[in-house]
């Protein structure tokens, strides 16, 4: 409740004396009270995304009818992975900034998401659902892993037929990937007990590097097909889909370029360039009709 009144601006006992009106109009109990403080009942669950949605509706309203809005300012700090990140935000940070040109965006590369509620960033993306009830959150989509090589390394080997037979290869693997290997598929989860990594980093540019120099099958992102040319993928089924969420504050959110900075980022991933973050895995192949991949008797079948 402390909590709760400092970001309000008004004292516990006001703030609990509207939750108790909120309650006895909505006929529930909204929160259960204990020695160690309140919890959301189901009821309250229930009541907390509805009042996210009419937020969310609410600000909407407040942009659209707003259009001759003065130019917002400002600077937000954006918490990221090592890919989506710089590899597929980063290039395309500068459409937010054509509509803002006052707004300066600092961009952190964290193994682990920052912690937004103590201020450590504005926003974060989040690869496992966010459970603080100080955070809003959205699912942005879906990151599908497969491996690519380049051609000199697969000049003198026979390409993997299956999952299964990327053991007898060196493989390259990015350290944070390892430590979601928990929410691979079933199927596949299997898979890292049988491999031994050749190289493990946390950079993706490395791991890039590496795999376009001949380092191996690099476990990657799919929509790096899009931005490096030097790596192939190979012509199998993806390995891992790991969902990702944007998490910010309600205190963010409130902020003039906030909410501005929230839809762009939620619109970026809902457009046709895309569809590398879509529920249902989409191959290179099935996108670039000159893409190369392994093995060749895949590649013959190209148009």
């Amino acid at each position: 409740m402390s909590g709760a009144a400092a970001r309000l601006g008004e004292s516990p006992p006001t703030i609990s004396r509207k939750i108790d009106d909120l309650e006895t109009t909505l006929g529930t109990q909204l929160f259960i009270r204990s020695t160690r403080g309140v919890e959301l009942t189901e009821a309250g669950k229930v009541v907390l995304r509805y009042a996210h949605q009419m937020a969310e509706a609410a600000n909407t309203l407040k942009d659209q009818a707003g259009a001759q809005r003065a130019p917002v300012e400002g600077r937000i700090v954006l918490s990221t992975g090592d890919g989506i990140g710089p590899y597929w935000l980063a290039p395309r940070l500068h459409e937010f900034q054509n509509d803002n040109p006052r707004v300066q965006i600092r961009m952190l590369v964290n193994d682990e998401p920052a912690d937004v509620t103590n201020g450590e960033a504005d926003i974060a993306l989040h690869f496992a659902e966010p459970k603080s009830h100080e955070l809003l959150h959205h699912k942005l989509g879906v990151q599908h892993y497969i491996g690519f090589a380049s051609r000199d390394y697969f000049r003198e080997r026979k390409p993997p037929e299956s999952l299964f037979e990327y053991y007898k290869y060196r493989c390259l693997m990015h350290s944070s990937y390892v430590n979601q290997v928990e929410r691979w598929a079933p199927k596949v989860s299997e898979l890292r007990r049988m491999i031994d990594y050749a190289f493990v980093s946390n950079s993706g540019t490395a791991l890039i590097q590496s795999c376009a120099a001949g380092g191996g099958v690099a476990i990657l992102p799919s929509f790096v097909a899009a931005i490096d040319n030097r790596i192939i993928p190979l012509d199998l089924p993806e390995i891992a889909p790991i969902q990702f969420w944007v998490a910010y504050t309600e205190r963010f959110r409130r902020r003039p370029e906030g909410q501005l900075f929230v839809d762009w980022i939620r619109k970026r991933f809902e457009q046709d360039d895309a569809m590398w973050f879509r529920e249902q895995f989409v191959h290179p192949r099935d996108v670039f009709s000159n893409v190369h991949i392994f093995p060749a008797a895949a590649a013959r079948r190209e148009p």
